[in-house]
């Protein structure tokens, strides 16, 4: 057994999209960076080339996450797939680049969280992106993150397009431009017909760097504190146990699921639960794991009647749109996922044979609350997730207002001659009613949960407006856990967001510190 110890300035835990950019940008401004990521290096060919993404789910690189049985989805355990390897679930996804809307930035910032606003927040998606199509006043270019127009859509993929236009959804041909109402033709994180990840963009080009040191196989057990001043971690490597110390901070970017679960471990969460465990307790904060947040997909499927497969430059979600189920929603509250195949139960149920299209309906800003907790004081049980799907019912009526828009866009004249049998729901159900139980018995993850770590200054706050810890020193968390809301859309871009605008601040900050 090893325990050797090695110090560097920060030690970031989990090299997903925001864990890749912080130990990017902190090293670009000279600081030592420890990058811990407990999945191994991503050269599974099946991460680089966009249309095998499915057969990642379930694999060596996916956590393989499950719910509890959700008691408003018919008591199923719903699949959630999480990265597990350099680049973590932006190796696993779909490639779809939105950013959400303004309205989603300015509410953080209404409630207390400074410089997160839609303004303020806008110079940090430019510059983490090389935006193909041209720099603009929304996009940026030279950015890590290569963001590029669709390669070789589908044709049938234009059909949905055409008819959801023809259905009244105006055409737009940049959802993260000046209005994100409209349908079109995503922009997927690719470069040259290859996944874009966080790993790709971030990490990659930047190996040879001294000053960055990245471990992979290496499960982060524990953070360690003197007092209650972070001072390391504790980690599992080939067998070997490891410390390694952090001179400056410990930055937990390992995710909606296991950032909040290694603060619990490491005695940082509601002190009774803690205990409960048998965890020491190092700071009372009733707020982690608590505040999760999750997107759902209710699908309408079809037979299509011709065209062959998709291109390997697929991201199978290849096109969709932004519109309202409620008209006096502040910005679109549904959005559609196009796939020019059958997608059903994250494909574990398509059919056998013939060809298919999806439609998938999402409600954008879901009101129901969930939360992650210790199922064990071991870093190796998984945590008990609950999301608490539809605990609201507006989140359902959302949903179920979602499919039959979808079905009114897959009855327009431009899918006519791609149009078979529909699938699900099928032509016996039609009341609202059995629409709804559609939608609770096949439903599942849009595989953005967010939340668990929220930003604020409330007793339900883990994190302040500058990411750091509430009730402790020199540990700060960084990824999508911190949302206090989840935004608009896929939330790939926002993390990266979010880990741009944290290493600014904690460089800054740097920058003040050596100057005294």
């Amino acid at each position: 057994m090893s325990s050797g110890k090695v110090a560097h300035d920060y030690v970031v835990v989990g090299a997903g999209s925001a864990g890749c950019a912080m130990a990017h940008r902190l090293t670009e401004a000279g600081a030592d960076v420890l990058l811990l990521e407990a999945g191994q290096p991503d050269e599974k060919e099946e991460i680089h080339v966009p249309a095998m993404f499915p057969h990642l789910m379930k694999s060596e690189v996916d956590w393989d996450y499950s719910t509890t049985p959700q008691p408003e989805m018919n008591g199923r355990e719903l699949y959630w797939p999480r990265g597990k390897t350099l680049g973590g679930s932006s190796s696993i996804n779909a490639m779809i680049y939105i950013r959400g809307v303004p309205h989603d930035y300015d509410t953080w910032a209404e409630r207390g969280n400074e410089g997160w606003g839609y303004d303020e927040m806008l110079p940090y998606f430019k510059k983490a992106e090389h935006f193909e199509p041209g720099e603009s006043e929304y996009h940026g270019q030279g950015g890590p993150l290569n963001v590029a127009s669709a390669a070789d859509p589908h044709p049938v993929s234009e059909a949905m397009v055409d008819a959801a236009a023809e259905y009244g959804i105006p055409r737009n041909d940049d959802f993260n431009g000046a209005e994100q109402e409209g349908t079109g033709l995503y922009h997927v994180t690719q470069e040259d017909g290859q996944r874009c990840s966080a790993a790709k963009a971030y990490i990659t080009p930047i190996l040879d760097r001294d000053n960055l040191t990245v471990e992979t196989g290496a499960q982060v057990t524990e953070i360690r504190f003197d007092g209650d001043q972070a001072v390391g971690v504790s980690y599992e490597q080939d067998g070997d146990r490891h410390e390694a110390d952090a001179d400056a901070e410990v930055i937990v970017s390992a995710g909606a699921v296991n950032s909040p679960q290694l603060l619990m471990l490491s005695g940082i969460g509601p002190a009774e639960h803690l205990r409960d465990h048998g965890v020491d307790v190092v700071a009372d904060r009733p707020g982690v794991g608590q505040n999760l947040q999750d997107h759902l997909f209710g699908f309408v499927v079809y037979e299509r009647t011709k065209g062959g497969e998709p291109a390997p430059t697929t991201n199978i979600g290849e096109a969709g749109g932004f519109t309202y189920a409620d008209e006096s929603a502040p910005a679109p509250d549904l959005q559609f996922h196009f796939a020019p195949v059958y997608y059903m139960e994250h494909g574990f149920a398509n059919p056998e044979e013939g060809q298919g299209f999806s439609i998938g309906a999402t409600q954008l800003r879901p009101e129901s609350r969930g939360y992650v907790e210790l199922a064990s004081d071991d870093p190796h049980d998984d945590p008990i997730i609950d999301p608490q799907y539809f605990s609201e019912q507006t989140d359902l009526d959302v949903i179920v207002e979602g499919v039959k828009q979808a079905r009114e866009i897959a009855q327009q004249d431009a899918l006519e001659e791609w149009r078979g049998e529909e699938v699900w729901p099928g032509e016996d159900v039609q009341t609202d009613e059995e629409i709804e139980e559609h939608v609770r018995e096949t439903a599942h993850t849009v595989y953005h949960p967010v939340g668990t770590c929220k930003m604020g200054d409330g007793e339900m706050a883990v994190v302040d407006d500058e990411l750091r810890v509430h009730g402790v020193s020199d540990l700060r968390v960084v990824d999508a856990s911190v949302m206090p809301t989840i935004s608009s859309g896929n939330t790939n871009a926002p993390t990266i967001a979010i880990a741009e605008k944290a290493a600014e601040l904690i460089t800054e900050e740097r920058a003040v510190t050596a100057d005294d």
